[in-house]
């Protein structure tokens, strides 16, 4: 019997974990996505929140004591995961929001990730749990965390990280592990840059093997910041060594003197959420005919929070590799390689391509509809290259045209990232404004 399929491990390890999500900081690098709302709060390919991945993970792995830990705009977040994630009155299962807070020991700010799980362990340890895993809240990719529990058990270790064969290029944008044969790790190196280091990095094949991968000229193994402890060895760490703030700057590598770390190796797509530039590409590349995250996969797919909204509704519309969510409303417009979210309103003889529409909060009634600036897209106006959020008002006559000449920079309710226009949520574009 595979271990997976083990009622003693699903009872004595699955049964006893905590998982903890960190929403991280400001989200500075997702700004203005960011602006009112948290990272894991962003809305994903239109009907989604970045938090909805680690979550719908979590369920799918049979984990459901979940905590999602953050400090900033937190308020969406709330209210997202109290409108979505409501377990059996009869089982155990939560996910709570930790949000930061004064207490007798301490009154100021996370100060990283790991000081953010050390300063809420008094509320995570309860119920007494076996196994942490520590997960984060702006990535995207599909995994079922018992794999990872299992290599954990399996090899007897006090941590396991979960790692993705990469190239050597690509590897000097990440933590990378330097592993021996059996999959212990020897060393973690952040961005490594020299040659010569790199070429210490290398991962043996035997470790491949024992995952059935092939390398396929990615020799080196990234760290992707998703993590497994026994619980006695997270709090000992935590508690004993308060100027560690982070997992992957001071934790993980301290850890390697005194403790037996291994690599769980994960071959699945996975992207790392953290930039406008990252969100936009990621989000088109869903839109395209063979996307490489399909959020229904009927064995493993991505909850999120039921509505009750009316169908699309298309007048004349003309669209190809679009996704188009409910509640949209959309006259005689042409719609390509775009995502249109929930509540969408696009008028006609407007063009929208390589952007992302993000939709409404609401729908405007006659009695709130602001007649001179109502949300959507207005007539005869042009988007492209730009990610619209939630319940902006774009006027007639309007051309958003983001480009790599663009600046970065700043103006009247938009904001310009890596040549992306983005228009901030609830801002208001003016009939014949021209962006780009």
């Amino acid at each position: 019997m595979a271990i997976l399929e083990d009622p003693e491990f699903e009872h004595n390890v699955v049964q006893q974990v905590n998982a903890l999500v960190l929403g991280g900081g400001r989200g500075m690098r997702l700004y203005p996505l960011t602006k009112v709302r948290c990272k894991p709060a962003v809305p994903l390919c239109g009907r989604y929140r970045l938090i909805d991945i680690p979550l719908s993970n979590c369920i799918h792995s049979g984990i459901d004591r979940i905590s999602v830990l953050t400090q900033f705009n937190s308020h969406s977040l709330n209210r997202h995961i109290s409108n979505t994630y409501a377990f059996d009155d009869f089982s155990q299962g939560y996910v709570a929001l930790l949000a930061a807070e004064q207490t007798n020991e301490t009154g100021d700010w996370f100060q990283g990730t790991a000081d953010a799980v050390r300063k809420h362990l008094l509320h995570i340890r309860q119920g007494n749990p076996r196994y942490y895993i520590i997960l984060s809240g702006d990535q995207l990719y599909r995994m079922d965390y018992r794999t990872l529990l299992a290599t954990h058990v399996r090899k007897g270790a006090d941590i396991t990280v979960a790692a993705l064969p990469v190239t050597r290029d690509a590897a000097q944008s990440f933590g990378v592990m330097q592993v021996a044969k059996n999959g212990r790790i020897r060393r973690f190196v952040e961005k490594p840059k020299d040659p010569a280091v790199l070429d210490t990095l290398m991962t043996p094949p035997e470790a491949f093997k024992e995952f059935k991968l092939n390398a396929e000229g990615k020799p080196c193994l990234a760290s992707m910041g998703i993590y497994a402890f026994n619980a006695d060895v997270l709090e000992e760490l935590l508690l004993n060594n308060p100027g560690w703030l982070d997992f992957g700057k001071e934790l993980i590598p301290g850890a390697l003197k005194s403790h037996k770390l291994y690599a769980h190796l994960f071959s699945g797509f996975w992207e790392d959420i953290g930039t406008v530039r990252s969100y936009f590409d990621v989000s088109m590349e869903i839109t395209s005919p063979n996307p490489p995250f399909r959020f229904h996969d009927p064995h493993h797919m991505i909850y999120t929070r039921a509505r009750a909204l009316p169908g699309v509704a298309l007048r004349d519309t003309r669209a190809a590799n679009a996704i188009i969510c409910e509640g949209s409303r959309i006259g005689k417009a042409e719609i390509s390689n775009a995502i249109i979210g929930i509540r969408s309103i696009v008028n006609n003889d407007v063009i929208i391509e390589n952007s992302i529409i993000l939709g409404a909060d609401y729908f405007e009634t006659e009695t709130t509809l602001d007649r001179k600036h109502p949300i959507g897209i207005g007539a005869h106006s042009i988007i492209r290259h730009a990610i619209i959020d939630h319940n902006a008002r774009i006027g007639k006559h309007v051309i958003i045209h983001g480009s790599q000449k663009l600046k970065e920079g700043e103006g009247e309710g938009y904001s310009i990232r890596d040549g992306i226009v983005v228009v901030h949520k609830d801002a208001i574009i003016p009939d014949g404004t021209r962006i780009g």
